[in-house]
Parts: C-alpha cells; structure tokens; sequence
C-alpha cells in the first residue's frame, strides 16, 4: 500500500484492533437463546456500547427490538451541515458447529499462518472493527468529514428481522445520505470488491407426520407409512437430476450479468472433494448470484446411533431457500409452501411454517457514492481496479432500509472473502484485508464528504 499518513495510522492501530478483536471474539454471541446463554450477545452488546462512547459518540443506546434481541447504536457529530454516514455491523455469530473440528478454539481469536481464526472474526466482528479503524485514522488527520451514525445488530443471523422492524417503527433513527454494509467481502484476497445483489432467502420448517406413534419395521414395516421416508421424498423433489433447484413456478434460468467465477476457482473456494461434481446448470455466478438456490439446513430424526428398528410416525426438516433480485420473497415462500404440500407422498399430513424471510437486494453503481469509494480503493489496494460482484447470501436489513431511505446510496464491503470460509468451521479474517478496507473506507468518507 503506497504511503499516506491515514494508511500508516491504521497500520499503527492494528494491534490495538487484534486486541479488541479477541475480546469481541471471545463472546458467545449467538442470538439462540436455547444453545446459548443470553448473557453472551448482552456482553457483546455492552462491549460495544463502550466501545462507542469511548470514540466520542453521543446517544449511545442498546436497542430492544421486536425478536427480543439488542442492536446497538451510536452518534457522531461530524461538521455543521456535513453529510450523513450510517456504518453497519453485527455483533451475533453463526455457532460453532462441531467445536472438535476446529483447529483452535472457535472463541478464541488465535493467529495462525497469517491469519486471525474465529467465530465471528470476519463475519461479523470484524466489520465493527474495521469501521472503528476507520473513524480513528481520520480522527487522527484532520478529523470525521461527515456525521456518522454506527448500527451494529444483535440478530442478523438468524433471519429473525428484530433491527427491520425497530427501522420500521422508527424511520428517522437510521436515515442517512450514504449506509455502507461491512457485512460482504471482496471477491478474492487483494481484489477491492462491492457486492452489487443480494439473494433474498426464507426459513421453512417443514413436519410430516404419518401415524400415531412409532411401530415395530418387522410387524408393519412394508405397509405402514414411514414419515422419515415421505420427508425425504419431498426434500428430493426440491432438486433435479442435476441438482438444480427446482420449486414449482419458480423461475431458475436468470443469468448473472457482470464479475465471472470460474469454476476452478470455486472448487478450491468451496473446498470441493476431488472428483465430486458442481451442481446445477449455467456459470457459476449464474447458480450462486442469479438463480434461487434449497438447501437442507436440518432433519429431525432418530440419530444412527441408538437407533431402533421402527417406522417413523414423525419427521421435520428445516430448510432455506436463496431467491435472487427480482423475485419476491414471500412469493417464493408461498410457493415452496405451495410445492411441499404437492409433493408430499402417500397422504400423509404435512404443514409448514416460515420462521424467517429477507428481500433480495440490487444496488444503484451509478451513485456519486461508488465513485468516492471507487477513488478509495485505488489507493487502498494500489494496481486494482475496484470490481462489481454478487453474494449468495442475504442482508435482509438492506432492503429495508432501501425502502425506508430511497435517497440513500448503499455501499457493500467487509472481510467475508473466500478464504475467511465464514458459517464454516475455522472461520478467520485476513489482517492485511482488516487493514486495507479500513484504509479504504477512511478515504471513503473524506472523498464523499468532499463530492
């Protein structure tokens, strides 16, 4: 990174941001209450709150919202008449998943190979970090350019919509001229990237049940409806035979216009076993950025250890649905619905029932906002031209405030590359990235406020 004082600034802070970093880490911050205890997002939350206030920042609060979770909010006053900058993170995590796979703990940011491993360390945690890096190197050259209000959401991982609907209740609290999103990530180390679409997604738990209780297979095995075996009829019918997604009356044939991935490139991303196929049809950013995507997330159902020679009665799946821009998320919700009761087999009883939704997101690039960050990132990542991508994932807060603030331009970036292999076991962040889109986004704010 060529030399100026806000590069060096930031390069001087990152000890401290490693050491707030491990902290915040440290925090079981599940917003799943039933594996883990509240206490642990409230000390994220807490955390943060003094984080905030120790920068200089006014009406700090720990916000109530509906999904009985805590956002935490901040204000910063910048120069009279200057623009406003809302800075997005969340403080919740993904668990852990199997803790015996990690290499190292997952609560316990441990360097390693030139990277920071942890849950949370680059989805994400480390956005908060990175904007608090960014607000300090330009406190120490010159001071903020713009007023800055920070959001950081208790419950983003879990779909559950408790910071939409506080927005929703109170449109003045978040509105701004620019919001930027620390919650994507640049498509490949080194590559300055803004995430343009997001796919929108919705949670369906699904129960089939077929008798009144478990039987023995031997005595009614063959002719008693197995509830197990009619769940997984139905989540087969979900895919072709190629493993395209395949909802009734849902279009899967969009094709992705911009940034390509090539398919080798996503093999080694996506840690693809040697010799196992890709699923679906079209490019690569055409199946993950594009097109709707099912995924199994969870089955009820008795583990093979333990198990007993019975016909299952009962059956329950979780399952998500990925739905691009341009499709509606309650509509593919009901048609899903709609496509479970279709396919369930042999009579048996099926509801459904939506436990969470978001709407697909698509970003207006022509904003004087993309040029300021544009201007950013050439000095931030020297030789590279920022890139235009999509995500697979959602950001159901985005739409909401795209909705609510139509006049605001949305910028997404953060640290959630491929190799930070977020949701994932050994999740970690990318010093040197924490350090450059924290240049970029410092430059960000001076040239915006600048425009």
């Amino acid at each position: 990174m060529s030399s100026n004082p806000v590069a060096e600034t930031v390069a001087s802070l990152l000890p401290r941001a490693k050491a707030e970093l491990t902290e915040l880490v440290a925090f079981k911050s599940v917003a799943d209450f039933a594996q883990f205890p509240r206490s642990e997002s409230e000390g994220a939350a807490n955390w943060i709150a003094d984080a905030l206030r120790a920068e200089g920042f006014v009406d700090v609060a720990l916000l109530d919202t509906p999904d009985d979770t805590q956002s935490v909010y901040g204000y910063l006053p910048g120069p009279e008449g200057a623009k406003t900058v809302l800075l997005y993170a969340h403080y919740d995590v993904q668990p852990p998943l199997d803790e015996a796979r990690w290499t190292t703990p997952p609560f316990e940011l441990t360097e390693r190979d030139g990277r920071w491993y942890g849950r949370g360390t680059a989805d994400c945690k480390g956005g908060l970090v990175m904007h608090l890096l960014a607000l300090r190197a330009l406190k120490a050259n010159g001071g903020v350019p713009v007023h800055v209000k920070v959001i950081v959401e208790g419950s983003e991982e879990q779909g559950t919509g408790g910071l939409e609907r506080y927005a929703e209740q109170h449109p003045d609290l978040l509105e701004a001229d620019t919001i930027v999103i620390g919650d994507a990530g640049n498509f490949r180390v080194g590559l300055p990237t803004v995430t343009t679409t997001l796919r929108g997604m919705t949670l369906v738990r699904v129960q089939v049940d077929t008798l009144a209780g478990n039987l023995h297979s031997g005595q009614f095995g063959g002719a008693a409806p197995d509830a197990l075996a009619a769940l997984i009829r139905v989540l087969d019918s979900l895919r072709a035979e190629d493993g395209s997604t395949t909802v009734d009356g849902l279009d899967a044939s969009a094709r992705w216009e911009g940034l390509e991935y090539a398919e080798e490139q996503f093999r080694k991303d996506a840690k693809v076993l040697d010799g196992v196929g890709l699923i679906g049809d079209g490019s690569v950013a055409d199946r993950i950025w594009a097109r709707p995507a099912v995924t199994v997330l969870g089955i009820d159902c008795p583990p093979v250890v333990g198990a007993t020679p019975s016909v299952q009665s009962s059956a329950r799946a979780l399952i998500s649905l990925r739905v691009p821009p341009g499709v509606d998320a309650a509509g593919a919700t009901k048609l899903l619905q709609a496509h479970i009761e279709a396919h369930t087999p042999w009579g048996a009883r099926v509801t459904t029932e939506q436990i969470g939704q978001g709407q697909a997101f698509r970003a207006d690039t022509s904003s004087p906002a993309y040029q300021a960050m544009a201007d950013a990132m050439a000095v931030a990542y020297p030789g590279e031209t920022m890139q235009y991508a999509g995500q697979g994932g959602s950001i159901p807060l985005c739409n909401t405030l795209a909705g609510l603030y139509p006049r605001a331009e949305i910028l997404l970036i953060g640290l959630s590359e491929p190799e930070a292999q977020i949701h994932a076991v050994n999740e970690s962040v990318s010093p040197e990235e924490l350090e450059r889109l924290s240049v970029a986004e410092a430059l960000f704010l001076r040239n915006y406020a600048a425009g």
